[in-house]
């Protein structure tokens, strides 16, 4: 069901570069060819761009199979959909809500001034980014937990404006999904709109009758929602370009290879295209995990989609020589989602530098964070957690170097400014400071 990868021998802790290509070869991603959907989407944002709402009701027709004339979702459905929500999913949101806003407001910085010289101040202030366009997925699930992983953040970071859109669905009227609308309502959200895929990036990218242009776009889609999202970066900022899900367990013969099974099966629940990796040094737990497999996939509702994931190269059973190595190895992978279950998790978790989120022990898995920890799970995939970070109050905000300098600090420094002017042949730098002190050299 799943296959092997036998590193043992073969790959070490050395350069990080050279250690990540031969990890990557290994055991590779799922082709995810942005490139090739940019084709795709070219034409549809230009069309947007446009032509505006009618481009976007087309399009949804078109790939939702729905037309919507009214695309802001109407204030009633929104309320609608909150008293119609159940009461212990209603519960079980609101909970998750709770956690998530209160690890974001323990991540707001406060200004930060600082006196290089007497007289001089700099002080950084981190403003919030004034309208924010926030896209929910609405393809194999609803997932209305990525409403409020985007909003509360934002909320907390001081956000004035914030807008949704999520596809809409021909079997409810074409509104976006019931569950969605209700989050949405919970969150005191009311500007929603039903579009998906491209055209709605290309929406908030250059706004539409009804809806003004954004300056952020935040949030989880499929490969088209990706693309437009790198055609559009520079119009508008962007979180990341989040590929398919992927988690990387690191488990040592402590492990319970029913947990390991289990959670292995919840990233392939995702998408056909979802990795799930094990990494171990244990021949034992190794086996133990594929015997488990088959028999919890079974019981899945989705074991099609699963058996497809586990079944594909970018998921494998990885054998290293020690935890040594495996550490070396899932560092080098970056995954979005790390399970460490090893004796030792907490002080292995410190060594890790490259992952969107490291769940610590058996008692952490990743749905955990999909929902209630707090953590938020919108998180950097395809390895750029070496250089990109998850979703955060962060994500929200703008650093300003505010520089206030007096009289006589300018004067202070004045020399030191016309010398580095002369020095670039920028001569005009240099007198915008001598302009202020006739007479002195």
């Amino acid at each position: 069901m799943i296959r092997r990868v036998d590193l043992r021998g073969r790959v070490a802790a050395g350069e990080v570069s050279d250690l990540q290509a031969e990890v990557n070869a290994l055991v590779p991603r799922a082709v995810f060819d942005v490139e090739k959907a940019l084709d795709v989407v070219r034409p549809i944002c230009l069309d947007v761009r446009h032509r505006g709402l009618e481009a976007i009701r087309e399009y949804g027709e078109k790939f939702d199979h729905v037309r919507v004339e009214d695309i802001r979702v109407p204030a009633e459905a929104l309320k609608t959909a909150l008293e119609e929500l159940d009461p212990e999913v209603r519960s079980a949101f609101e909970e998750s809500i709770r956690r998530v806003r209160e690890v974001s407001q323990d991540e707001l910085t406060p200004d930060i001034a600082s006196e290089p010289a007497p007289g001089g101040r700099v002080t950084q202030r981190f403003v919030p980014v004034q309208r924010v366009g926030l896209y929910v997925p609405g393809g194999r699930a609803p997932l209305a937990s990525s409403v409020l992983m985007n909003v509360v953040p934002a909320q907390v970071a001081g956000v004035p404006s914030l807008a949704i859109a999520s596809p809409p669905q021909k079997e409810f009227g074409g509104l976006p999904h019931p569950t969605v609308l209700a989050v949405c309502a919970l969150l005191g959200i009311d500007e929603v709109y039903a579009m998906g895929g491209a055209q709605a990036i290309a929406g908030f990218a250059y706004g539409f009758d009804g809806c003004k242009k954004v300056n952020l776009i935040t949030g989880p889609g499929n490969i088209y929602v990706v693309a437009a999202k790198r055609f559009l970066l520079g119009e508008v900022g962007i979180d990341s370009e989040a590929g398919p899900t992927e988690i990387a367990v690191l488990a040592d013969d402590t492990a319970d290879p029913k947990h390991v099974a289990a959670d292995l099966i919840s990233q392939a629940e995702h998408d056909p295209m979802a990795a799930s990796v094990l990494v171990t040094p244990s021949e034992t737990l190794a086996a133990a995990v594929e015997a488990e497999l088959p028999g919890q996939v079974a019981q899945t509702k989705h074991q099609d989609r699963v058996t497809e994931a586990l079944q594909g190269q970018q998921s494998a059973v990885v054998l290293v020589d020690d935890l040594e190595q495996g550490t070396a190895v899932v560092d080098a992978y970056a995954a979005e989602h790390l399970e460490i279950q090893t004796a030792d998790a907490e002080e292995r978790a410190g060594l890790i530098t490259n992952a969107g989120a490291i769940f610590v022990g058996s008692w952490s898995p990743v749905s955990l964070g999909d929902y209630c920890a707090g953590s938020n799970h919108v998180l950097p995939t395809a390895g750029c957690a070496c250089h990109s970070s998850g979703l955060s109050v962060r994500s929200f905000l703008k650093a300003m170097h505010v520089i206030n300098y007096s009289r006589d600090a300018l004067q202070e420094v004045a020399g030191h400014v016309v010398t580095l002017a002369h020095a670039e042949d920028l001569p005009a730098h240099g007198a915008a400071v001598s302009v202020r002190f006739p007479g002195e050299r």
